[in-house]
């Protein structure tokens, strides 16, 4: 399959290629209206682009931004050492001019232009220490929220690492009764007994349906994603919440509402929040580089009931549309009623999918969804899709 590279960025179709290319060239414009070679012209950028003042055809756009932001951040952090820097050119410059000129006293003028001169000089050291005080509050706001993003991503790790460590220990009480039957329309199913490394988790949330891990091929002991999986009677509730519930801006790892697990839907949706920090599923668009999807093929994903290994199919950027919008919705792909509408959602994935991973499926396979946020369009996805092998 051809692929069009745009700032390190490939792209599947040449409509795509192109839309990058007119990014690419209107970047170019606006870093010459901009002047942000300034920090006043870096803030004023950074501003209109998180307003969305300024719109772009592609995720080039998203690049830009994060570039944009990592270039303030630099400004910022040296604003303080490059004023007091500034200040001793400017002192330096003074001295030199006085000792080629002949010094004037404050007394040599009547008392009416002294009293002029010592208030315009009150309002130059006014002006002054507004300045030193405003850039010495910039630097600790800058400095103060670093400090609380660091700490706040260590504390969400911590959080992370101290429920998988429940994985490892002893089930502390039984959750469910020898046996438990779901009546469906068309039959009762039994419900198989919960896994003993995920009992404990079960009595902290009962929401919990699962655990999701990916790891590198060739690192077995690292993962960048090993996260329980939650789900709720609606796609909301852990938007914001943790997994027990509380307050979270990273939200939750959560299955869509409308899959089972139990009776298995063909397809397992599983969704996430793509966060800056990287957490939950903030890294999974690393999968549009070929050579990562490389190192990381296989997705390990366990329901309470059963362990699962599944390998990556396609990978594929999409968007929410409207309900009226005639077009192939990877979201509203859970189940099917027919082998040919089976086949028909693999091919438009096919056709979606950045490149060829040589793995293909077939009807009766199971397969898993991984959806998170991607701003290269309003509403815009990347989407991981794989098959079970195990």
């Amino acid at each position: 399959m051809e692929q069009w590279q745009v700032r390190g960025r490939s792209f599947r179709t040449q409509g795509d290629y192109l839309a990058a290319k007119r990014d690419e060239d209107r970047i170019k414009q606006i870093e010459e209206a901009y002047q942000v070679n300034t920090l006043d012209g870096l803030k004023t950028l950074y501003k209109d682009l998180k307003e969305r003042k300024i719109r772009f055809l592609t995720i080039i756009g998203q690049d830009y931004l994060e570039e944009v932001e990592d270039k303030l951040k630099k400004k910022l952090l040296s604003a303080e050492s490059n004023n007091a820097s500034s200040k001793k050119k400017k002192s330096g410059g003074k001295t030199s001019s006085k000792s080629k000129t002949k010094m004037v006293r404050l007394e040599d003028y009547d008392k009416e232009m002294q009293q002029i001169i010592k208030s315009e000089l009150k309002k130059r050291e006014r002006k002054r220490k507004i300045l030193v005080a405003v850039s010495i509050c910039t630097a600790l706001a800058c400095f103060g929220y670093f400090g609380y993003y660091y700490y706040n991503a260590k504390e969400n790790e911590a959080y992370y690492e101290n429920l998988a460590s429940l994985k490892e220990q002893e089930p502390t009480k039984e959750v469910t009764p020898p046996t438990v039957t779901i009546n469906y329309d068309d039959e009762e199913i039994v419900v198989p007994d919960i896994l003993d490394e995920y009992k404990n988790l079960f009595n902290k949330n009962e929401d919990l349906i699962g655990w999701i891990k990916i790891a590198d091929n060739n690192k077995k002991s690292t993962a960048f994603i090993d996260y329980p999986v939650v789900q709720a009677d609606d796609n909301d509730y852990y938007l914001r919440r943790d997994f027990e519930g509380e307050y979270d801006k990273n939200g939750s790892i959560f299955l869509d509402k409308d899959c089972d697990v139990i009776k298995r839907s063909t397809n397992l949706i599983i969704y996430g929040h793509h966060m800056r920090t990287g957490k939950m599923f903030g890294k999974l668009d690393k999968y549009s580089d070929k050579d990562f999807y490389e190192d990381h093929k296989y997705i390990e994903f366990d329901t309470i009931y059963e362990k699962g290994v599944y390998e990556v199919m396609y990978v594929f950027r999409s968007k929410i549309y409207e309900e009226d919008d005639i077009v192939f919705k990877y979201y509203q792909f859970i189940d099917v009623n027919s082998e040919a509408e089976f086949e028909s959602n693999m091919r438009e994935m096919a056709e979606m999918s950045l490149y060829d991973t040589g793995v293909t499926a077939k009807y009766g396979d199971q397969l898993l969804t991984l959806s998170t946020c991607d701003y290269y369009t309003d509403y815009g996805r990347f989407v991981v899709v794989a098959k079970r092998i195990q």
